[in-house]
């Protein structure tokens, strides 16, 4: 499109419960907003559409059936007919009959991606009523593009069905959440700013003006004090583009006035923050990095191994799966290579649930596609209209499910960690938690895989460099294992679950986990959960009476944790377990402590396999009164504190 006439296009994606929203939505746009809108619904192939005509008793716009090379013009509206798809060029509606049988499933996000690189900040992305997760995708394109974006909240008119708004909202790429019969307001508000990054830019081009230096340098520091994260090393263009696509939100006319609105907003830094952020997850992206991961790691990792052996990899932060197919493809590629390969598994975490159903729905549009080599597109995706579904071989290698890196236990004997562009992110005290978590995780030996702006920092004693320029790292091995990070909610194994696993229900049980897990802490006595080597995996609250670390380098060993006076008795109680898996216990087990002997009772009871396949055994302290024949214990234990005494003095 011609930079002399551009206009704004607002493509508008609604499913089920739309109609009543696309009313509510058009009633209050202006005849002369000079925007142009294209609706996108999910419409059954088989089924005559009348949106045209209900639309038109709504709104004085200029309402059409998007047609083939149909060119798109302001104050009009254009609806996607059924049984196509719909994509834009140069300002050109683009028509894609479906084949019978074939419906497009994401209809919202191959519009709004291709919306996105065709109209740059000048798309706009509105998701109104509907079900499902269709869109996300799209915003981010348009977000990644300098483009805005607006959900249906659910104050006011909420939306009969929640899933696409809610999608949208929870990626935290929605620019303004607001009632249906307040968008056409919050359009008309920001139509002004919509191009002043453009138009900022080629304002200084002309005139030759360097950015201002000074207010650059004080949103660097705002955002250093304020946030924790440097910037200064950014890309000064990309910075330069994101500050000035947050001054067309606000209203801001310069860098001055936007460090002075920065000064007086204080949530304003965390949203800048955000949007330097943005960084869609494609495909291959960051191509060197692939291709030193694809050379230098992915061969090491089959060293070695068997078809008995596993291969484990772990991607936390996951988001829509694009870095997980993409570590499964490079997979799949060296598997076909050779005979006898492992059982590989692709552990793929996130916190959003919304993001993970893209993933495991594994369908991207074509214009997400740019980071896939044409080899590559042909061998593992299909095309199925306008959409690229990854192929069985490569999905079945992924296993998706929520989970937290900094509140829920971290997976154990993992080969290789792909944790890229999840750590910036972080504050300082979760960077601190998540790095040994990572390193915990890791086999030594194990590889782990960082984005471009992120480094181990001061956690080089855990990783060696293996390709700095790509931030591949290896872990060290360290001798002792690293000590357990705590966790916020306690125990809480990643449930892992099949697409088509009945979300109710796995809400249900994570409430019913959390719930346990908090009474456990409150009235159950203090225990652990260690595997069959005796390590540590999960401590309760109130186990520091029992347990205390050991000088030297940190273990999760229970026997080199445990008080001296309980060692015997866990490790013949462990044992009994072990061989004989069933309970065992130890009663009236007298130790001393501050200066006086306390008794307690242990109990080792076998546990269903965890996460990995392992055993696993939970044991618990019971403090007991002193029995009628404690005399000896406290006798004995009398002596051998006069026997440590005699011992440090010499």
């Amino acid at each position: 499109m011609a930079s002399d006439s551009r206009f704004p296009i607002v493509g508008v994606g609604a499913s089920a419960g739309g109609l009543r929203a696309l009313e509510q939505f058009f009633q209050a746009v202006p005849a002369d907003l000079g925007m142009a809108f294209v609706i996108i619904t999910h419409l059954a192939p088989d089924r005559e559409s009348f949106l045209t005509d209900i639309l038109a008793r709504h709104t004085s716009l200029n309402v059409h059936v998007a047609r083939e090379g149909q060119k798109v013009e302001p104050n009009s509206i254009y609806v996607l007919p059924p049984n196509a798809s719909l994509t834009i060029e140069g300002g050109t509606l683009r028509l894609h009959q479906i084949e019978p049988g074939h419906a497009e499933r994401s209809p919202v996000d191959v519009f709004f991606s291709s919306l996105a690189q065709d109209c740059g900040e000048y798309a706009v992305g509105v998701v109104l009523s509907g079900s499902g997760s269709d869109g996300v995708l799209g915003i981010k394109a348009i977000k990644e593009h300098g483009g805005l974006v607006l959900a249906q909240s659910s104050d006011g008119t909420k939306p009969s069905f929640t899933g696409m708004p809610d999608s949208a909202i929870a990626s935290g790429l929605v620019d303004f959440a607001v009632p249906v019969e307040d968008m056409a307001a919050k359009l008309s508000e920001n139509r002004r700013s919509i191009g002043l990054v453009d138009a900022l830019a080629e304002r200084g081009a002309a005139q030759g003006d360097p950015p201002d230096a000074k207010s650059i340098e004080m949103l660097y520091a705002m955002l250093r004090s304020q946030l924790g994260h440097d910037f200064s090393g950014y890309k000064k263009r990309t910075f330069i583009r994101r500050v000035h696509r947050r001054m067309q939100i606000n209203h801001c006319d310069s860098l001055q006035s936007y460090v002075a609105f920065l000064q007086r907003d204080h949530d304003e830094p965390t949203r800048l923050f955000r949007d330097l952020l943005i960084n869609v997850t494609s495909f291959f992206r960051d191509t060197e990095a692939f291709d030193a991961l694809e050379k230098v790691v992915i061969p090491r990792l089959f060293e070695g191994r068997g078809a008995a052996d596993t291969l484990r990899i772990w991607v936390p932060g996951c988001s829509t799966g694009e870095e997980v197919y993409s570590i499964a493809i490079l997979l799949r590629e060296h598997m076909d290579k050779i005979t006898g390969s492992p059982r590989v598994t692709v552990f793929a975490t996130d916190i959003d649930e919304h993001a993970l159903s893209v993933a495991r729905a594994a369908r991207y549009p074509s214009a997400l596609m740019k980071g896939v080599s044409p080899e590559r597109r042909e061998r593992f995706f299909t095309n199925n209209s306008g959409s690229f579904v990854v192929v069985r071989s490569v999905r079945d290698l992924c296993v998706f499910s929520v989970h937290s890196i900094l509140r829920d236990p971290p997976f154990s004997r993992i080969d290789m960690i792909s944790c890229r562009n999840l750590l910036i992110y972080f504050g300082a005290n979760a960077q601190r938690q998540a790095l040994p978590t990572l390193h915990y995780a890791l086999r030594p030996g194990g590889f782990l895989f960082l984005g471009k702006a992120e480094t181990i920092g001061r956690f080089s004693e855990l990783f060696a460099p293996v390709n700095k320029t790509s931030c591949i790292f290896q872990a060290r091995d360290i001798g002792a294992p690293a000590h357990m990070p705590t966790f916020v909610n306690g125990l809480r194994p990643a449930p892992f679950v099949s697409p088509r696993s009945d979300h109710v229900a796995a809400g249900c049980m994570v409430a019913r986990q959390s719930a346990e897990a908090r009474i456990a802490d409150r009235f159950g006595p203090p225990h652990v959960i260690v595997n069959e080597d005796g390590d540590i995996i999960h401590y309760s609250a109130r186990t520091a009476k029992y347990l205390e670390a050991p000088y030297g380098a940190p273990t999760r060993q229970l026997l080199t944790l445990a008080r001296k006076e309980l060692r015997l008795d866990l490790r013949s109680a462990l044992r009994e377990a072990i061989e004989t898996r069933r309970a065992a216990t130890r009663d009236n087990i007298a130790f001393e402590t501050d200066h006086h002997v306390e008794h307690v009772s242990i109990s080792v009871e076998p546990l269903t396999g965890g996460a990995d396949g392992r055993a696993t055994f939970l044991i618990a302290f019971e403090e007991k009164a002193p029995s009628k024949g404690v005399g000896r214990c406290e006798r004995s234990a009398s002596a051998a504190r006069v026997r440590r005494r005699i011992a440090d003095r010499n």
